[in-house]
Order: C-alpha cells, then sequence, then structure tokens
C-alpha cells in the first residue's frame, strides 16, 4: 500500500557523506584508540568515536531482527576467491527452492558487482517503495529479489564507495526491504572474500538468527587456499557453517561424454579440506555449458513448479534430468534438509 517511489542510488549516497572522509588507517569504534589515535585527526567522526558513542550496538540490529522475523530460514553464500561461481549458485538456490513451492527471496550484497539481476532476467526493473518499505522485484510470483543493480542509471554505472557506504547501503537493504509477511528462505548473495560488506552483514544479522553459511570453492588449491581464509572468518563472528560446495568439478564433453578436471584438485579438492577442517561437504557440481545459459538467459536451471505446472509432467522431467542437474539437486535437497532439521555444524 501507498506509494510506488523508486529509491534512488544518488538519494541514498547522501546518507553516508559523512563517512566518505574516514582515513584508510581507521583503528576502528571498538579500538581503545577509537577517536585518539594519531590517524584520527581531522576525522569527522573523531569526536563520536572518542565519547565511546561509536562503540555502542547499532539500533539497526534490533530493527533488522524485527524485520526478518518472518523468514524462517536466512543464509549467506560465502567463497573465497571471486569466479568460483557464487553467485550463480546463489540464483540456482533461490530458482530451485521457489520451484519447490517455496516462499524465497534472494539479496545481492555484492555492492560493486551485482550479477543478479542479470541471473534473475529481470535487469532494467525498479526497486520501489511503499508504506511497507522497499518492495523486491519478482522474476516469479514466489522470488523477490533486491539488488544494487536496480538502482542505478545504466548496467555500466560503477559503484566507486568506499566500506562506511557500502555497509549503509547493506543495512539499508536489511532494514527496509519488506520480503512479505512470511518467506520460508532468504538467500543472501555476498561478495567474495572477508572484508566490509562480510562484517557489516554478520554485525546487523546478529540477532536475526542466520542459520548459517554456504562456501563456494572450485577444487584447485589457489581456491582452497581462500576458503580456508573464509572458513576461519566464518568461526571468528561465529557463523555456522553449513558446508562447502565444490563447484566446476569436471566437465563430461556432451558429444563424447569424456570427463576432463579443468581444474585438478591436487591438494584432494573440496572434500579433503572439509575433512581437514571438520566442515560438512555438500558436494560438487561439474562444468556444464547449460547451466551457464540459463544463467545468461535468467531461466532456473532445475525443472519445477514453474516449467511443469502437470505433477507427473515435472516428475518425469525430475527423473530426466543431466548430471550437472541431479548434481545440483541433491546439494540443494541436501541443504534444505540441514535447514528444516536444525542439524549442527560438521554432521
Amino acid at each position: 500500500a501507498g506509494s510506488c517511489l523508486q529509491p534512488s542510488l544518488h538519494q541514498f549516497g547522501s546518507m553516508a557523506d559523512a563517512n566518505e572522509e574516514i582515513p584508510e588507517s581507521c583503528p576502528g569504534t571498538a579500538s581503545e584508540n577509537a577517536g585518539k589515535a594519531s590517524s584520527c585527526a581531522g576525522c569527522p567522526m573523531q569526536k563520536l568515536c572518542a565519547s565511546g558513542e561509536a562503540a555502542k550496538p547499532d539500533p539497526a540490529v534490533a530493527v533488522i531482527a524485527e524485520r526478518l522475523e518472518g523468514v524462517k530460514h536466512k543464509v549467506l553464500v560465502l567463497s573465497g576467491k571471486g569466479g568460483v561461481g557464487k553467485s550463480s549458485f546463489s540464483a540456482q538456490l533461490a530458482m530451485g527452492l521457489a520451484g519447490m513451492d517455496q516462499q524465497v527471496g534472494l539479496l545481492d550484497i555484492d555492492i560493486c558487482g551485482p550479477s543478479q539481476p542479470k541471473m534473475m532476467g529481470v535487469e532494467g526493473e525498479q526497486v520501489h517503495q511503499s508504506s511497507l518499505g522497499w518492495s523486491p522485484v519478482y522474476p516469479l510470483d514466489n522470488l523477490g529479489v533486491v539488488s544494487i543493480g536496480f538502482l542505478l542509471n545504466n548496467a555500466d554505472e560503477a559503484v566507486i564507495w568506499r566500506g562506511p557506504k557500502k555497509n549503509g547501503m547493506i543495512k539499508q537493504f536489511l532494514k527496509d526491504v519488506y520480503w512479505g509477511e512470511e518467506l520460508d528462505y532468504l538467500v543472501v548473495d555476498c561478495p567474495p572474500g572477508t572484508s566490509d560488506e562480510h562484517l557489516a552483514a554478520t554485525q546487523y544479522l546478529a540477532d536475526a538468527k542466520v542459520d548459517g553459511a554456504v562456501i563456494v570453492t572450485t577444487p584447485q588449491e589457489l581456491s582452497l587456499l581462500d576458503v580456508r581464509k573464509e572458513i576461519t572468518f566464518c568461526r571468528k563472528v561465529n557463523l555456522k557453517i553449513l558446508g562447502v560446495i565444490e563447484n566446476m568439478s569436471g566437465f563430461v564433453c556432451p558429444k563424447c561424454s569424456t570427463e576432463t578436471q579443468i581444474f585438478p584438485a591436487t591438494t584432494g579438492g573440496g572434500a579433503k579440506l572439509c575433512e581437514e577442517m571438520g566442515v560438512r561437504f555438500l558436494g560438487k557440481l561439474p562444468l556444464d555449458p547449460a547451466l551457464m545459459k540459463c544463467c545468461e538467459e535468467g531461466k532456473s536451471y532445475l525443472a519445477g513448479m514453474h516449467s511443469h505446472e502437470d505433477e507427473n509432467e515435472l516428475k518425469l522431467a525430475i527423473a530426466q534430468e543431466t548430471t550437472g542437474q541431479t548434481a545440483l539437486r541433491r546439494v540443494m535437497l541436501d541443504l534444505k534438509a540441514i535447514l528444516d532439521q536444525g542439524v549442527p555444524e560438521g554432521q
């Protein structure tokens, strides 16, 4: 209800202008040197930090917990390194769950590299504002999507923001988006790494009863190196690790059926890493050109209620799914069971 107004990226920018001049060497609001260190000189937040006010709990944490009270399960999708298919997995997980007649939300907090408008097939759409808050874009009637990509004037516009502004945008997404009265799953597509956005998300969601994180990797050691850091990060911020997915695990030629390891698991891959670090291994997903095509065209890789309204036709389509589709469906169903049953980490 209420008027439909499009939130403006430039309008939002004014909310964090005071933070633009925060020095790179900021000791942080929780530090004993907050507002007192030499690097704090000239910072517009110096007096606030020195008074101790900045270290107090952000009142938005309680507001966000109340806003997300109707969301049954909240999952962060992380990756140590970019380019491992984290956003592709987030998109297809959201679509797959929606295809099982679940109410799903997909929140894209990759502020500088938003991919979900493209992967959901809703480029050019706009987020609107009502008396209830920001309304997601709905590619399906039971799947809502929110991304900074919907606030850009054009798809080529770069978001050149420092940490405080990005954190402010994430806070606003979590605090102001109205997902409906009830939501079964909220999938949060995070940027790669362990930086400002990840700290902001975990801090703002501190009271929101987040189920945990899924970490996406590829088989080679170069990717696993950063996954180990991601696991360490999750443990430091008390974020439960739901499991690790090894993506791009082998390529089966559609013509000759020969399997090739494009990214060889020279140190044992994701399964070995999970064994070493006491984390659940959710499975392997192969490279599949059909999956890439679905992401490019904003379509679901898996059959679901939206592609097959007849129940018998849907069962037949699922029975005829390819190796890649079967692998993704198995991961999705295992993850759904973990969430629904509240299985402890590592089991």
